[in-house]
């Protein structure tokens, strides 16, 4: 439990100083943008988090729908972009001030923005050459007066690694200590997992000194950008998403499409690894579905089980518990597939643990920020690939030009993650 903090008031070297964040998303289901506050304040080598609330708040429809049509695999101009990126800017500055004012009673010390994913460039061979999320910062500042983290996949990327997921620090540190093998599991457009390093058993004599294992995060493929392409495909726009599973739990899986569909060689390709909507969207979809194009019934729980597969081939032989966020677990038919593939292994959504399933990423990305206020790495070694771990984003200054302090006296690198009770 965290105490109040004095307004305006920071001593970058005093470690129980709480500092209230925002965290802002939108994943590659691009719908809306998801706010989560918090206060975060370092106790020893613990970061306790106590969660304000979350909010999420629709793209206006013209928005979304300009959005839609300058993704993968559409064309789309210099123009387009320009006015995408103030205009997401703009949704993200007023859902900010929206978190700040009903989340932190109008009190808060820095804000960090995802922004919105519209390109993750990838080689064939599976090395990530850039990625591109808009959604300029500059507005949030502008709106709240507060100092902006945005930007933070690219300083990743610089250094050679995936960018993408960049949830494996904060699912590390929170599931540290956790009895057996936790897994985390994000089942947003796509499907990624954080393996984290296991915990060394204490051995009289000690062992001899071997290489250690490092926490591995990745994406495994798709989770609801298949679903949801084909449901709206289906429906002919009706219906954005697959409500409760209704359609999949009236299909039959097709083994012969879902075989096609699970030979794509992304499944195949070794972590660390990340993919996006540049490789799943409808037309890839449409161009697996054969001669005889299924029911939209069958269609679905097709696609249900590629992605409970996918999930599962990628922890079989680790894991002995998922704990799962993101929309994906608001269906229960993929949750019941999920289960289905992984007998024998715990699976339950991060809300048990104290995590709200859809305020996950935004609290995450509100804990990098807070790395980043303090000059610390923002990923852990080995986990994206990169050469070395990097402090993430770019800074927009407040309204009163204050930067974050950099690396203070007596704030090192945490060692795991607490969530607490609001007060």
């Amino acid at each position: 439990m965290t105490d109040p903090l004095p307004e305006n008031q920071f001593s970058p070297g005093d470690t129980s100083t709480a500092l209230r964040v925002v965290g802002l998303m939108s994943g590659t289901s691009h719908d809306a943008v998801d706010a989560a506050a918090c206060e975060l304040r370092l106790a020893g080598d613990t970061l306790l988090l106590t969660p304000l609330g979350h909010l999420s708040v629709p793209y206006p429809p013209a928005l979304r729908s300009g959005l839609v049509a300058a993704l993968p695999p559409a064309r789309t101009t210099l123009e387009s972009v320009c006015r995408l990126d103030t205009e997401i800017g703009q949704a993200f500055a007023d859902v900010a001030a929206r978190a700040v004012a009903e989340l932190c009673a109008g009190r808060a010390d820095l804000v960090v923005s995802h922004g919105q994913t519209v390109f993750h460039w990838a080689s064939d061979g599976g090395d990530v050459l850039g990625t591109l999320q808009i959604g300029e910062a500059a507005w949030i500042a502008e709106v709240t007066g507060l100092p902006v983290v945005s930007g933070l996949r690219t300083r990743d990327v610089a250094a050679g690694g995936q960018g993408a997921p960049l949830v494996g620090l904060f699912d590390a540190l929170w599931l540290a200590g956790r009895p057996g093998s936790p897994v985390a599991l994000n089942l947003g457009g796509i499907a990624n997992v954080t393996v984290p390093a296991p915990t060394p058993p204490v051995v009289e004599p000690a062992p001899p000194v071997v290489e250690p294992v490092e926490t591995r995060t990745f994406d495994t493929g798709p989770a609801c950008a298949l679903l949801d392409a084909a449901t709206r495909h289906v429906t002919n726009g009706r219906l954005a998403f697959d409500v409760d599973g209704a359609l999949a739990a009236r299909g039959q899986v097709l083994p012969d499409l879902l075989a096609r569909l699970l030979d794509e060689p992304y499944y195949a390709r070794p972590a660390p690894k990340s993919t996006g909507k540049e490789l799943f969207h409808l037309d890839y979809l449409l161009a697996r579905l054969g001669p005889t194009p299924p029911t939209p019934e069958d269609l679905l729980a097709t696609l249900v089980t590629l992605t409970a597969r996918t999930v599962a081939d990628a922890v079989r032989h680790t894991a002995t518990e998922v704990v799962a966020s993101g929309g994906g677990t608001r269906n229960p038919v993929l949750m019941a597939a999920l289960r289905a593939e992984l007998p024998g292994v715990t699976v339950r959504t991060s809300d048990e643990l104290g995590v709200p399933s859809q305020a996950k990423e935004a609290l995450a990305f509100a804990v990098l920020g807070w790395h980043t206020w303090y000059g610390l790495p923002g990923v852990l070694p080995g986990a994206t690939g990169a050469r070395r771990p990097s402090v993430l984003g770019s800074m927009t200054p407040g309204a009163d030009g204050r930067f974050p302090p950099g690396r203070a006296v007596g704030v090192g690198q945490p060692g795991r993650l607490e969530i607490c009770r609001p007060a």
